[in-house]
């Protein structure tokens, strides 16, 4: 049978194209907007990790001072975002180290392996947190609430910004949704502590600081539930969420000459680059390069997939099919 593993691969010299614009277009509403180009990721990713960085120490140092739980668990959440950005922002740099000979697709998986763990990191931040706060409600300490509530105001500013500075790549690459989610519960859980510290300062009540810690472990865990479904799939090589099975199938199906399409395998390389390879059977023979070519720009243009390898078979009964027809 004929093979035709013709593998449009337009990624010579490693760079990555998961940040061009692609003129703008938006792949049949798939959200693969892929934003900013490498250099602009790093700029931000040093940004955030500077602003976070410099706010855990500060917030770290009232908690202890204070000696606010609520202040502590947010600090230590906090310190786990600059951990989370740190991952996220090394996921993507490893992603375009170019490929060798023993990693042949480059380490694009990186950004995978970034958002799992990610997703874990934040699991563990949570059960920290839960446990301090489970610990308090038996003797809670007297907490100066407004001291508390003007401590964490900054880091809704601190937070914010950062989210801000990630929520245009946040549609296109679940990696940097990691990070976007990560900094926007932030945000959440600082204005918690605030509302915390003002309920505190109006009521007198100390058990009010480890129940809003509780509170903000029941937010983060519910955030970070659905990225880490997403990771595992992705890990699993499960078919990108932004892409229909069915469509893509479908399209290849209805192509001059196809009689059938089988062992057709989409799965995500990186957060941001699908791949697919898929057995064409047209018994009148080869249709030539030029057929190759206008099929992987369709599914490039139509469903952001960047990398394809096609089989051309002339006549059924290829072994394949028989045995794992997909």
């Amino acid at each position: 049978m004929a093979h035709a593993h013709h593998h449009h691969d337009h990624d010579h010299g490693g760079h990555d194209h998961g940040g061009h614009d692609h003129g703008g277009h938006d792949h049949g509403g798939h959200g693969h907007h892929h934003a900013a180009p490498p250099e602009r990721w790093d700029t931000i990713f040093a940004i955030g990790i500077a602003l976070n960085l410099a706010y855990v120490v500060a917030e770290a140092a009232a908690g202890f001072l204070y000696d606010s739980v609520a202040l502590l668990a947010d600090a230590g959440h906090n310190l786990s975002d600059v951990l989370g950005l740190a991952i996220a922002w090394g996921g993507a740099a490893l992603a375009r180290a170019a490929p060798s000979k023993r990693f042949t697709y480059g380490l694009k998986g990186s950004t995978i392996l970034a958002a799992l763990a990610n997703a874990l990191l934040l699991l563990v931040a949570i059960g920290a947190i839960a446990a301090e706060a489970v610990q308090r409600f038996g003797d809670a300490p007297r907490v100066p609430g407004l001291t508390v509530s003007a401590v964490a105001a900054a880091g809704i500013v601190v937070n914010a910004v950062t989210a801000w500075l990630f929520a245009r790549g946040r549609h296109g690459d679940v990696n940097v949704r990691g990070a976007y989610l990560h900094m926007l519960a932030d945000a959440i859980v600082s204005a918690g502590v605030v509302a915390a510290g003002v309920a505190i300062w109006w009521t007198g009540a100390a058990w009010i600081d480890p129940l809003v810690s509780l509170a903000i472990a029941v937010v983060i865990f519910w955030q970070t539930w659905g990225l880490l479904r997403e990771t595992v799939e992705m890990s699993l090589a499960a078919v990108p969420r932004g892409i229909d099975y069915d469509r893509v199938q479908g399209a290849l199906a209805a192509l001059p000459g196809v009689a059938a399409v089988h062992d057709l395998h989409i799965w995500p390389m990186s957060t941001t680059e699908p791949s697919l390879t898929a057995h064409l059977l047209i018994p009148t023979g080869h249709p030539g390069d030029d057929f190759l070519i206008a099929v992987q720009e369709r599914l490039h243009h139509d469903f952001g997939i960047g990398h394809v390898t096609l089989q051309i078979e002339t006549r059924s009964g290829c072994l394949a099919a028989d045995h794992h027809r997909v």
